[in-house]
């Protein structure tokens, strides 16, 4: 044990000491750059260097806890590895924390609808169903809401018709600011919801696509449009077993989480638990598209919302991640849930 310690410690402070580049990862850095198509000024190159080796080595004693057992998940380096917590933040959460709903019931329909004595199955995968498109990339806009918000109203169209199509999250980004939403700078799912319903329609991702700006003037255009909604139905704030029996019964539910902790900035694989990150207020738009468990029974620790991101394939496991379940609401995944009326 007091080796392990020691080990840890020495690691520890190698992350908090590096000023001056490492000499032996010239070649991991230059990989690195190219990878993610990344050129500096020469004057900026020297700190981003900085701040990516110090993302590399908290990477590194992270997974170094993890195989002691210490953690149930695994970071790797990717494309936010020369980016600071608080760059981080900024540039890909976009949830309005600040605008969030009102649980009031004054929606067009609230609650999940199943009955009480129907109990979900152990384990659901609409992926496996054909609810799911391929994983997207949000890019530079704070636009997660949009991508949430497409991800629950391609799987109830597809629930109603048998047919998947990509959305546009650009046709909501330009177009429902009416709605409250602010297009990078963020928005909600259920002011997307309403746009859907308010506007007849949605167009399509092949006849409106995503620039990942907003900066242009809404182009909707009826002709084009893919599925309609007539409202959107919130479950109940914090309750995870509401969430699992409207995944069940639904399909995928969009879903709001708090994003902030540099352990999801480098999540690569495993149950995502950190007790860091608590039910506080969600920044983060993404899609719950089912859940299920490790091993026989019911075993604490080894439940999982399975998850899908926007932000590419190379984040996380391949787009993915596996949050966990039932563990006091974590990261507050719970906490702004819903789904559209298709």
């Amino acid at each position: 044990m007091m080796l392990k310690l020691a080990v840890l410690t020495l690691l520890f402070s190698a992350v908090l000491s590096v000023s001056t580049p490492d000499p032996q990862l010239d070649e991991h850095w230059n990989l690195w750059k190219n990878s993610h198509s990344r050129t500096y000024h020469e004057k900026d190159e020297g700190w981003r260097r900085t701040v990516w080796e110090k993302n590399l080595r908290k990477i590194e004693l992270h997974n170094l806890e993890n195989s002691m057992g210490n953690h149930t998940y695994r970071l790797e380096m990717n494309l936010f590895g020369d980016m600071s917590p608080k760059e981080f933040r900024q540039m890909v959460n976009g949830f309005s924390g600040s605008q969030q709903r009102k649980f009031t019931g004054s929606h067009e329909q609230q609650g999940v609808t199943e009955p009480d004595s129907i109990e979900p199955p152990r384990s659901v995968d609409w992926r496996e169903k054909g609810y799911v498109t391929p994983v997207k990339d949000q890019g530079d806009c704070g636009s997660c809401w949009a991508f949430s918000a497409t991800g629950a109203l391609e799987g109830q169209h597809f629930r109603k018709t048998g047919t998947l199509v990509s959305l546009s999250e650009q046709n909501l980004v330009d177009c429902s600011r009416p709605e409250g939403n602010e297009g990078c700078e963020g928005g909600l799912m259920d002011q997307a919801f309403q746009y859907v319903k308010h506007n007849h329609g949605l167009d399509s991702e092949e006849s409106y696509p995503y620039l990942g700006t907003d900066e242009q003037p809404c182009h909707y255009a009826p002709k084009s449009s893919s599925t309609n909604s007539t409202g959107f139905v919130d479950i109940p704030s914090g309750n995870e077993h509401a969430l699992m029996k409207a995944v069940a019964a639904v399909g995928p539910v969009s879903v709001a989480i708090n994003a902030d902790h540099e352990s999801f900035q480098f999540y690569k694989s495993g149950i995502y638990y950190d007790g860091k990150c608590r039910d506080e207020e969600p920044n983060h738009g993404v899609l719950v598209v089912g859940y299920g468990q490790k091993g026989e029974g019911h075993h604490h620790g080894k439940s999982y919302w399975i998850v899908k991101n926007s932000w590419g394939e190379k984040w996380g496991d391949e787009g993915y991640i596996y949050m966990a379940k039932d563990r006091n609401n974590h990261c507050g995944i719970a906490t702004a849930a819903s789904y559209p009326l298709v």
